[in-house]
């Protein structure tokens, strides 16, 4: 009879460290799917990191990394089940990378809306970059400081064209125009590959929270201790209006300075003319949780069209990055030094108790005393099988199967010696990881303001150009 599959004892601390953090009661079980995803069976033979990997999405990609560094654990902030599973095969790739990762001995778990309820989560880590005054920051100039700080070399020449006059693409009547066996080079637009933020790796960016404000959730979540201040979504007021403008730099700082990010004003104003006294913010979509909320401003991952369009035409504004975009930096910013420090306590207390059982019932042998054959007690396999302590990790003796009792666990020959299980709970050692490949599936391209020349004629040559152009 074989033993019961059981956990690793390390991922066992890295559950316990996050439910202590941000307790699955906290989720949204309307819809959410929290907790432990997959528990990998633990094999002490196969040595595992005490590593933790944290990733918003569990992608092909974070999971090879998981497996190249051999990680014990994924931390992904949004759950690959989302849904009851008929089956489990190769040919959903979601469900590859599940089996992959079973394979790999690594454990995933998804704490997703109890991460945006809890105070202190994800939501007051945006709030924290809407609020805070950004270091260095200083007071726009007005016009006429910047009238002066121009000077006559700096206006172009009225036959020169300017770098957007150049780059700008001349429609098919205007190029209809050009005088009869005139060579006209038109600029042929081109634009970047992907780009992505990417989340600051220091977190003295801003000063948390010092534009004096009133801190609120949207929607309260009740009824765990210790939590009462738990709720999905924040709601900023401002004790003075503050331009559009300062909240759109402190959104692109905090998040690390995206190339571009969609906004949505209402038409017939100018981001420089709208100030902004209310924010409703939601991590991910935002969507249902804004409905009927009276604010100046929504920040958000995204909304859907009718839901922008809808806002707009109410006066409101709003600031999207794309879903995760919203979510990654809290990755770096907070949860890695917040579960690397609640971790290395919990590990200390779940190695400290199994290696005491360990010592108590498979002392090593160092620390047995020396004895003579003839005084040594002689320990029979009946006695030994006989024993209360059920431990899955001894080996088999290759001489015949294992009585029934302790030794069960070895029937497969799969398991390993006590001896392993000591060596793995000897290592201290704890680290937390942020993926290196997780993104949000969008990036985006940039137009290139130069004009591509290069139509196949060497720089100074001559030669006449045919064709098209």
């Amino acid at each position: 009879m074989s033993s019961p599959a059981v956990a690793s004892p390390f991922t066992r601390a890295v559950v316990n460290s996050m439910r202590k953090l941000y307790p699955e009661a906290l989720a949204d079980r309307s819809w959410d799917n929290t907790g432990l995803l997959l528990e990998a069976p633990f094999d002490p033979a196969r040595k595992q990191a005490n590593s933790v990997l944290l990733t918003v999405d569990l992608t092909r990609a974070v999971a090879d990394e998981a497996i190249e560094r051999k990680d014990s654990i994924i931390i992904a902030y949004h759950p690959i089940i989302f849904r009851g599973l008929k089956s489990l095969t190769f040919a959903d790739s979601q469900q590859q990378t599940l089996l992959r990762l079973a394979q790999a001995g690594i454990s995933v778990y998804s704490p997703h809306t109890a991460v945006d309820a809890a105070p202190g989560g994800v939501n007051d880590w945006l709030a924290d970059i809407v609020t805070g005054q950004l270091i260095g920051e200083e007071e726009t100039p007005d016009e006429d400081e910047i009238a002066e700080s121009v000077s006559e070399s700096d206006v172009p020449d009225q036959n020169e064209k300017t770098a957007d006059q150049v780059s700008t693409p001349r429609t098919p009547e205007e190029q209809a125009d050009t005088d009869e066996g005139q060579l006209s080079v038109q600029p042929i637009p081109k634009y970047s590959d992907p780009t992505y933020p990417e989340p600051p790796q220091e977190k003295a960016i801003l000063e948390p929270a010092t534009s004096d404000h009133e801190r609120a959730v949207i929607q309260r979540v009740d009824g765990v201790d210790g939590f009462e201040e738990a709720g999905m979504g924040r709601i900023i007021r401002f004790s003075k209006p503050h331009a559009l403008n300062t909240l759109i730099e402190r959104v692109a700082r905090g998040l690390g300075n995206p190339k571009a990010f969609p906004i949505a004003i209402p038409q017939g104003k100018t981001i420089d003319e709208i100030e902004i006294s209310s924010v409703g913010i939601c991590a991910g979509s935002g969507g249902s949780l804004f409905r009927n909320l009276d604010v100046d401003l929504f920040f958000t991952g995204e909304l859907s069209h009718h839901e922008a369009l809808a806002a707009i035409e109410r006066g409101q504004c709003i600031i999207t990055l794309f879903h995760s975009n919203t979510e990654r930096g809290f990755l770096h910013s907070v949860l890695r030094d917040q579960l690397s420090t609640t971790l290395k306590d919990e590990w200390q207390r779940i190695r400290s108790g199994e290696l005491e059982k360990l010592r108590i019932d498979f002392p090593p042998p160092s620390s047995a005393r020396p004895q003579s054959s003839s005084t040594r007690p002689q320990i029979s396999r009946k006695a030994t099988s006989s024993s209360n302590f059920h431990d899955p990790f001894v080996t088999s003796s290759a001489s015949g199967p294992p009585a029934s009792g302790k030794s069960q666990g070895a029937t497969d020959g799969s398991a390993v010696s006590a001896a392993a299980l000591r060596s793995i709970l000897e290592d201290e050692s704890v680290e937390v990881h942020v993926s290196e490949r997780d993104r949000d599936p969008y990036g985006i391209v940039i137009l290139k303001s130069e004009v591509d020349v290069d139509v196949g004629v060497d720089a100074g040559s001559d030669t006449e150009l045919e064709g098209d152009i």
